[in-house]
């Protein structure tokens, strides 16, 4: 898996991007999603093994997952921007499994679960696999997982967000000439 930081801030370039009225509560949703689907990992103390739909990188890794629970949270949170909210957080939750299927460990992700068990990455796997687990994280490990992401996640959303706000810029200042 990608780092929590590095998912939270995939989530959070989707939610400045794509909602133009810049809502703080789809922001720190949209982070939250992109980091959610690795509440799997609790499923090794419930007995799951790995390689199980519900082991880790398995149902909630989903394109089913992420429209779920995109659905509910544009549901619930989502007023009068309910499809604004509901692509964000899907593509938000999904951003997971992506950044996933692009580590260097694993078994793969289930995309497809529960309607095929089956486990894929892409051909492209640049990006360090993380350990799971705090006290591995802050090791010579976790190290190379940040600066792995640091190249592969975090310049392509600094990126992606400069690209944005030079585009917003450019609308503000049409519109006042205009």
């Amino acid at each position: 898996m990608a780092s929590v930081f590095g998912h939270a801030l995939v989530g959070g370039t989707i939610s400045r991007v794509l909602d133009k009225s810049q809502t703080r509560v789809l922001l720190i949703l949209a982070m939250v999603s992109g980091i959610l689907p690795d509440i799997d990992v609790l499923s090794f103390n419930l007995g799951f093994a790995y390689e199980h739909w519900l082991g880790h990188r398995g149902f909630t890794h989903s394109i089913l997952f992420a429209i779920l629970w995109a659905l509910i949270l544009s549901l619930i949170f989502g007023k009068l921007k309910k499809k604004v909210f509901f692509i964000v957080l899907f593509l938000a939750t999904i951003s997971h499994a992506v950044l996933d299927a692009m580590t260097t460990g694993g078994l793969g992700v289930g995309f497809f679960i529960p309607f095929n068990d089956s486990r894929y990455f892409f051909p492209c796997r640049p990006i360090q696999v993380s350990p799971i687990g705090i006290s591995k994280f802050f090791s010579e490990w976790g190290m190379r997982v940040i600066l792995s992401e640091l190249l592969w996640i975090g310049i392509p959303c600094l990126v992606v967000l400069g690209i944005n706000a030079r585009q917003k810029n450019k609308v503000n200042k049409s519109v006042i000439k205009g």
